[in-house]
């Protein structure tokens, strides 16, 4: 594995990719800041001036076990901390220990920058309880095409919707807790979402 796909994490420096053909993001941290580089493009943000961070579990299809720190201020800027990064065309490589390790760590400078932050986690309002009014939906009908199946004297129909349910219900139910929405304390990360 070349160097540019490896995450160091030595108390102060992390990096990923986010996709195959693209640049790795890279980050360290610094005593008054988190500088990032991304391709040609880099920066830094001081730790007084993050003013809302936001933990996520985002399963992606190559990688169902992911997670997301994002980093805001007041002009906007926007930072991905991922825990997944790609290793080939067809396989992404896990950073669990050194994605908690970093992320640790980035939570314990921002505090002790004393800035007034927003420590959010799961998903926004705005798209989780929509997606759990789906979720039921989706559940309902499913119990439903099974009574219709059973009435209709279809036992193996019946059987594979109840297995397909039961799927979604596992996979759908796993994400939907992991996201829901609500605050953290800086000094105890949600540990259903980290690594």
């Amino acid at each position: 594995m070349s160097a540019e796909l490896e995450a160091t994490v030595d108390g102060l420096s992390y990096s990923y990719r986010p996709s195959l053909m693209g640049a790795p993001w890279e980050f360290r941290l610094a005593g008054d800041a988190i500088e990032w580089n991304v391709g040609r493009q880099s920066g830094r943000i001081a730790y007084e001036k993050v003013r809302r961070v936001r933990m996520s579990y985002r399963p992606a299809s190559m990688q169902q076990h992911r997670f997301v720190t994002e980093l805001w201020t007041d002009e906007g800027t926007g930072l991905p901390i991922v825990s997944a990064s790609w290793k080939s065309m067809f396989e992404q490589e896990r950073f669990d220990l050194r994605y908690s390790d970093f992320v640790g760590e980035l939570h314990r400078r921002i505090m002790q920058a004393g800035a007034a932050v927003q420590f959010e986690r799961g998903r926004n309002p705005l798209m989780f309880w929509p997606a759990v009014a789906v979720f039921g939906g989706v559940t309902l009908a499913l119990l439903l095409l099974v009574v219709r199946a059973l009435q209709s004297d279809a036992p193996g129909g019946a059987a594979f919707i109840v297995a397909f349910t039961a799927l979604f219900l596992w996979r759908g139910g796993h994400f939907l807790r992991r996201n829901r929405p609500g605050v953290y304390r800086p000094d105890a990360l949600p540990p259903q979402l980290m690594p």
